[in-house]
């Protein structure tokens, strides 16, 4: 069994830290913590940047914090084109329309001015840590040990190795944080809906405005296409069964079998969806939920991105709240490198408040509200969308809003030196 190292930097303040989980939230953390002038290895179990997913969308505080990394140029070079939000009949017929807000003030509607696809958004990320972070791939951490003065990580190599800090970004199903949570902890918080997505090729009839599509029996299909050759297709179900839930666990054949048949009778473009699910180079379904625990550390092992709050795509602030989340993060261990146990309670007492508030904005009647389950009900959703948007009624609403979701909460000040990564000497290799 071999053993990860890697060393202190100058000054005895750089802390080595191991981040688990090579996506968003940790790349993002990676970033703000080699600025701090520490040592950061980030591993992913995917034998390469996983640089893929679907749409995903930038809001609030979000940008800002893109905007602090000094990225929001390159996020904007590769923004998706998609200016608004249809809902459409079973002839494909728009009945009602709501554009994205661009005004630059309010909040954002269901499209946002920064949408970006997220392995853009993740290989941006990895591209601004390349030279001070070190990436290593095909590889979990499977179990840790800690006492006060260190964490030995265990990984599925069966090497080991010894760091001051372990970070669990791995995700809404995180391993770390169910070691760290007491024995028989649910951290979900479920709202009985569910969602699958892949791509399709796209054909001349896809255009840039995402359509909507509401089916009985509270289903809905999206489309939305993010480049000249492919569409991404969305399948939402509302339904609390146990085959719904466990079915996100089942090989992808059996999954994919799952969702074409709940949506076999759909109507509008669902054969077409349906036959490219089979094809697609990328399939993913999920169960819409949170994850709400009251502690996101403990010692030396603290939790960042989804693993510690997931707030579901419906909160419009998934991305957005793993950004903010790893910059909070990062800012209280770069104030305290040599106190853990006050960043990290930091961390808590700062992220909180904001965390609540955008995990607010799911509310499950609204959900239900725009997931009819009967006809009658999604021609009033569909002719009540109509009206309000002949008003300009969504459009008002967000440029008057008071900013967007996470209300007046304000990302801290957590100024860096910008030689700072420097301070810390030449990257060491792993070791391993």
């Amino acid at each position: 069994m071999t053993t990860m190292t890697v060393e202190r930097g100058s000054g005895g303040r750089a802390l080595r830290v191991l981040v688990a989980g090579g996506g968003i939230a940790g790349q993002a953390l990676a970033y703000w913590l080699a600025r701090g002038g520490h040592r950061v290895t980030v591993v992913e179990r995917f034998p390469a940047l996983r640089a893929t997913g679907a749409q995903v969308d930038l809001r609030g505080q979000g940008i800002e914090a893109i905007e602090r990394m000094g990225l929001l140029d390159a996020v904007r070079a590769e923004l998706v084109d998609e200016p608004g939000v249809a809902f459409v009949d079973s002839r494909g017929r728009a009945r009602a329309t709501i554009m994205a807000n661009t005004s630059g003030r309010g909040r954002q509607t269901l499209t946002s001015e920064y949408e970006i696809m997220r392995g853009d958004l993740v290989r941006i990320l990895a591209d601004a840590t390349k030279d001070d972070v070190s990436q290593v791939f095909g590889l979990s951490v499977e179990g840790f040990e800690q006492d006060e003065h260190r964490v030995v990580a265990s990984f599925s190599d069966g090497s080991t190795g010894e760091f001051d800090l372990l970070v669990g970004a791995d995700g809404q199903g995180s391993r770390i944080r169910r070691a760290i949570l007491p024995e028989g902890t649910d951290p979900y918080w479920r709202v009985g809906i569910h969602m699958a997505y892949w791509f399709v090729p796209r054909t001349a009839s896809d255009g840039d405005i995402r359509d909507t599509y509401m089916v009985p029996g509270g289903r809905q299909i999206m489309r939305r296409s993010h480049n000249p050759a492919e569409t991404q297709v969305y399948f939402v179900l509302r339904e609390q069964s146990e085959e719904a839930s466990a079915v996100h666990r089942e090989p992808v054949e059996r999954r994919r079998e799952f969702w074409a048949g709940r949506f076999r009778d759909a109507g509008w473009q669902t054969e077409r969806f349906v036959a490219g699910m089979e094809e697609s180079p990328f399939f993913y379904s999920q169960e819409i939920l949170q994850v709400r625990t009251g502690t996101w550390s403990e010692g030396r092992v603290v939790l960042a991105g989804d693993a510690a709050h997931c707030a579901s795509p419906y909160s419009g602030m998934g991305v957005s709240g793993g950004l903010v989340g790893a910059y909070v993060l990062a800012g209280e261990i770069n104030r305290h490198p040599d106190d853990l146990p006050t960043a990290l309670a930091n961390y808590d007492t700062v992220l909180r408040p904001f965390v609540d508030e955008i995990q607010a904005e799911v509310n499950p009647r609204l959900l239900r509200v725009g997931m009819p389950t009967s006809r009658w009900a999604i021609d009033a959703f569909r002719s009540a969308t109509a009206l309000a948007c002949r008003l300009h009624v969504p459009d008002l609403v967000a440029r008057w809003s008071k900013g967007d979701r996470g209300g007046g909460w304000r990302l801290p000040e957590h100024p860096v030196p910008p030689s700072a990564a420097a301070a810390a000497g030449a990257r060491e290799p792993d070791g391993r």
